[in-house]
């Protein structure tokens, strides 16, 4: 990812979207939640969607930006065992939906790299 100084700005932007998305449409991050993670499903949902929405307000200012985004990097491999869930699930549904869960995977990847692209230029700028 190109270090362009908008680049924590977008990355907080889809940050704050999905974690607002967490909480105005929770039913379609509750049937992600695995299963094996203790108490109500919504409980994560709302959870994962306060993380996300803290990570993007600490992505904005460069004061926590670097810490901001090695977490932020660490929630995307964190989260990924959802997206997972999401593929296993949907893979008997309609070719669009099996393909949307299914190209959540290696999405994680670029993310993450995205994130550890931000603070790596951060360390530089110190």
């Amino acid at each position: 990812m190109p270090r362009s100084p908008r680049s924590p700005l977008l990355l907080a932007g889809l940050l704050a979207t999905a974690g607002a998305a967490h909480f105005a449409a929770p039913r379609q991050f509750d049937v992600i939640v695995p299963r094996a993670l203790p108490g109500k499903a919504r409980t994560w949902t709302y959870a994962s969607g306060a993380v996300e929405l803290a990570l993007a307000a600490g992505l904005a200012l460069p004061r926590t930006r670097r810490t901001a985004a090695l977490a932020s990097a660490a929630f995307f491999v964190g989260v990924f065992p959802a997206n997972v869930k999401m593929a296993v699930d949907w893979r008997h549904r309609p070719a669009p939906q099996k393909a949307a869960a299914l190209g959540r995977l290696p999405l994680q990847v670029p993310l993450v790299l995205w994130a550890r692209g931000i603070a790596k230029s951060m360390e530089d700028q110190a």
